[in-house]
C-alpha cells in the first residue's frame, strides 16, 4: 500500500483463504475458509509500524490483525488466537510473561536444492568447519552481516539479551528479552524477517529450517513462560517463601496434557521431525525436569522471582504466534482443571509411553485430528483448516522420491 493510502486510513482487505495458504502456494478446498472466500480486513497494530532500515527505497512494514468485516478477530488468524489466550489469562487476573530463544543458520547462497547447504566463506578465505561453538570470535567472518543485523534490531526496537554461536556449523542463537507474549511473538517474527532480508544484501541466506544439515544439531525456538499477578506483578509460580506453588505444578500438568496433541503446532513441517527424532538435546517427550535439557519441559536454574517453564519442543520453523498460543493455552488448561504433573525426572531417563510425542508429521496430524482439547482451545474452524493445509504439504512431500531412496533402494531385488 502507498504511504498516502495508509495514512489516509484506507482499509486493506485480503481473501480469507490466504490464511490457510500452504507453503507450496496452494490452498485446501474452499469449505475450510468459507465457500465464498470472502475478505478479511487487515488492521495495523499502531505499536508495530516500522521503517525498514535495510531497504534502499524507503519502505515500512505494519503488523496487522486479520479481522472479519463484522469486526471480530478471524478464527483463522494465529495472532488473533494468541490474543484470545492472553485475554483468558487476564480474566483470571493473570498476565503471561514470555521469552523466545531462536536458533538459525547462516549459509552461503544456494541455488541448487539438490546440493547441501554450505557455510559462507569468512574473512580468512575459509569456510567454518564446526569448531566455533560458543567462541567469542566465531562470527568474525560474518562481521559485516551481524553489524547490519544489530543496527536493524536497534532501528526496529528489538532489544536483545544474548547472541551466541551455537553447536552447528555457522549456527547462531539470539535470546530476546522477556515480556508480553504478543510483543514477543511480533519481535520474533520481525527478527526472522530482518535476518533473511539483511542476509540477501550480503550474498548470504539465513535458514530457519528445524534441521537443515544432517549429523548436526537442529534449530529450536524454545519458549520460556511464567505468570504474574496483574494487580501486584508477583510471579505466581513462587510463594512468599520462594517455593513452587500449586499453580506452577498445574501449569506443567497442562503442558504435559497438551504437548502430544499440539505437536503439529510446535513442529509444523516434515523436516521438523528430523530435529526431534535425532535429538542432540532436542526433546521428543513431555517429561519435565529441573535443568535437564533432555526433557521437553525444563525448569531453568533461577531465583524464585524468575521461576519459569521452558518449552523445548518448538523448532525455529514454528509460527511464533501459534507456538506461544498453544503453549500458554495448554498451561491455562492445567490451571483451570488443577492438573498435576508427573514426578520430575533427572539424569538419564527412559521416556514413558504416555509422555512420548508423535515423531512424524503424519502421526502429529492424526493426533491433532483426534484432539478434543485442541478443538476446545482453538475452535473447529482453525483446527480443521490447519490440518487441511498441512495435509496438502505432506502429500506434496510424498510426491517426490528422495536421493536416499534412489541411492539405497534401486539395487534391491
Amino acid at each position: 500500500m502507498t504511504a498516502e493510502g495508509f495514512l489516509e486510513g484506507r482499509r486493506l482487505q485480503m481473501a480469507r483463504g490466504v490464511l490457510l495458504q500452504c507453503i507450496m502456494g496452494g490452498y485446501p478446498p474452499a469449505r475450510f475458509y468459507g465457500s465464498d472466500d470472502g475478505d478479511l480486513a487487515l488492521n495495523a497494530d499502531p505499536r508495530q509500524i516500522h521503517r525498514l532500515p535495510w531497504s534502499e527505497t524507503p519502505r515500512a512494514l505494519a503488523i496487522c490483525d486479520a479481522d472479519e468485516l463484522s469486526g471480530e478477530s478471524s478464527r483463522l488468524s494465529t495472532r488473533g488466537q494468541l490474543k484470545q489466550v492472553i485475554a483468558r489469562y487476564a480474566a483470571l487476573g493473570l498476565a503471561p510473561v514470555v521469552a523466545t530463544e531462536l536458533e538459525f543458520f547462516v549459509f552461503a547462497a544456494n541455488d541448487d536444492p539438490a546440493q547441501p547447504f554450505r557455510p559462507p566463506v569468512g574473512l580468512d578465505g575459509r569456510r567454518e568447519e564446526g569448531y566455533s561453538a560458543f567462541s567469542v570470535s566465531s562470527n568474525n567472518g560474518l562481521r559485516p552481516f551481524f553489524k547490519e543485523v544489530y543496527e536493524g534490531m536497534a532501528a526496529l526496537g528489538l532489544p536483545r539479551d544474548t547472541f551466541m554461536h551455537e553447536m552447528g556449523v555457522s549456527q547462531f542463537e539470539i535470546n530476546l528479552l522477556h515480556g508480553d507474549p504478543l510483543l514477543l511473538a511480533d519481535q520474533t517474527f520481525l527478527f526472522k524477517h530482518l535476518l533473511k532480508e539483511v542476509a540477501l544484501k550480503h550474498g548470504l541466506i539465513v535458514v530457519c529450517m528445524a534441521k537443515p544439515l544432517a549429523h548436526t544439531p537442529g534449530s529450536s525456538m524454545h519458549i520460556h513462560q511464567s505468570l504474574v499477578e496483574i494487580s501486584s506483578g508477583r510471579n505466581v509460580f513462587s510463594d512468599d517463601a520462594g517455593q513452587p506453588t500449586a499453580m506452577f505444578r498445574h501449569f506443567i500438568g497442562g503442558l504435559q496434557a497438551g504437548l502430544a496433541d499440539f505437536t503439529a503446532l510446535f513442529a509444523p513441517n516434515v523436516n521438523s521431525y528430523q530435529r526431534l527424532c535425532h535429538p542432540y538435546a532436542s526433546p521428543n517427550n513431555a517429561c519435565w525436569s529441573h535443568d535437564n535439557r533432555a526433557a521437553g519441559l525444563r525448569i531453568p536454574a533461577s531465583s524464585p522471582v524468575a521461576r519459569r517453564v521452558e518449552n523445548r519442543l518448538p523448532g525455529a520453523d514454528a509460527n511464533p504466534y501459534l507456538a506461544i498460543a498453544a503453549s500458554l493455552a495448554a498451561g491455562l488448561h492445567g490451571i483451570e482443571n488443577e492438573l498435576e504433573p508427573t514426578a520430575a525426572i533427572q539424569g538419564e531417563f527412559e521416556v514413558p509411553d504416555n509422555l512420548s510425542l508423535p515423531c512424524t508429521l503424519h502421526a502429529a496430524l492424526e493426533r491433532l485430528k483426534r484432539s478434543q482439547l485442541a478443538r476446545e482451545l482453538f475452535g473447529n474452524e482453525f483446527i480443521e483448516g490447519y490440518i487441511a493445509s498441512k495435509t496438502m504439504e505432506l502429500t506434496s512431500f510424498f510426491d517426490e522420491i528422495t536421493p536416499w531412496e534412489r541411492r539405497v533402494l534401486a539395487a534391491q531385488a
